[in-house]
């Protein structure tokens, strides 16, 4: 079973805004000629490494809801720009809608056991698909979803 990462997404509104995000850093990094294109960086380096690339996600959390999730494809050590070391998450360039779910804030980084883990927005539903995330939300609040 895989063991996935969750983690804020501090600055950003939307997934569309995450989207456009990780493009542009994609070109940059392309351009410099670094190996991979979507990247995050995080101080701490997760220690269950192997279960992560076992078919593990990043989860993101935008606005205090899971709402989006990345295969991650490697860890590695890194540095930031600062010089300290860091973990370095590369992932998918795909971004995998889930089922809106709720998280208080917290620091860093957390292990998300795959039961713990919402369902892709795909397997959940066609109709949900399509729906704006304002909508999706606000069903998922009355508790209709």
């Amino acid at each position: 079973m895989p063991l996935h990462i969750v983690k804020l997404c501090v600055g950003i509104d939307d997934v569309e805004e995450l989207a456009a995000w990780q493009k542009r850093r994609s070109a940059q990094r392309r351009a410099a000629g670094e190996k991979h294109g979507v990247v995050h960086r995080t101080r701490m380096m997760p220690k269950r490494v192997e279960e992560l690339l076992d078919g593990g996600s990043l989860y993101w959390v935008i606005k205090g809801v899971v709402r989006v999730r990345q295969g991650l494809k490697a860890v590695e050590q890194g540095t930031l720009d600062d010089g300290t070391s860091c973990a370095v998450l590369a992932l998918d360039r795909q971004l995998v809608r889930t089922m809106p779910k709720p998280m208080r804030p917290f620091q860093g980084w957390r292990y998300l056991a795959a039961g713990d883990a919402p369902a892709d927005i795909g397997e959940a539903g066609g109709d949900i698909a399509r729906m704006p995330a304002a909508m999706v939300e606000e069903l998922r609040s009355l508790g209709l979803l």
